[in-house]
């Protein structure tokens, strides 16, 4: 901060010394030296503080770019959703039925599981969705499949 040598120290002692005295130059260097000694300790202090904002400022930054990130990510995952549903609408007659075989196992896997994972959701989603583009090359689906995949 200051470029203070040796010889302006002696400097400030001789004139402290002619100006204060013997007896009172003591307690002036003490007095002095507490003074330098709490602007430090404030300026210190002031400076962490400040590099305490400074890290709260950049780690909400980072927050809020993760929410944007997040958020868009859960957007796509709903039109994904949304275009599949469309896909399963109950006007459209191939859509939601399984081929004639493919038994209870088949009609589990594809269901939609409410307590499972939004992922695992989709996953069958997609699954269901793979079924039915061969389902529509199978024959005409009975009511009971119907109902099932309605469920």
């Amino acid at each position: 901060m200051f470029d203070i040598g040796f010889l302006e120290l002696l400097f400030i002692g001789v004139v402290g010394l002619l100006v204060l005295g013997p007896e009172r130059l003591p307690k002036a260097a003490r007095t002095l030296g507490l003074w330098i000694g709490k602007i430090k300790r404030s300026v210190s202090g002031m400076q962490r503080e400040i590099s305490a904002q400074l890290e709260a400022e950049e780690l909400r930054q980072k927050l809020n770019e993760q929410q944007q990130k997040l958020d868009e990510s859960v957007r796509q995952v709903k039109r994904g959703v949304e275009s599949i549903a469309e896909d399963d609408s109950p006007g459209d007659s191939a859509r939601g039925t399984f081929r004639a075989g493919d038994g209870d196992a088949a009609r589990q896997e594809a269901a939609p599981r409410e307590s499972a994972p939004p992922e695992q959701r989709l996953d069958d989603a997609l699954a269901r969705a793979r079924l039915d583009q061969g389902a529509d090359e199978g024959p005409e689906p009975s009511v009971a499949d119907k109902d099932a995949s309605s469920r």
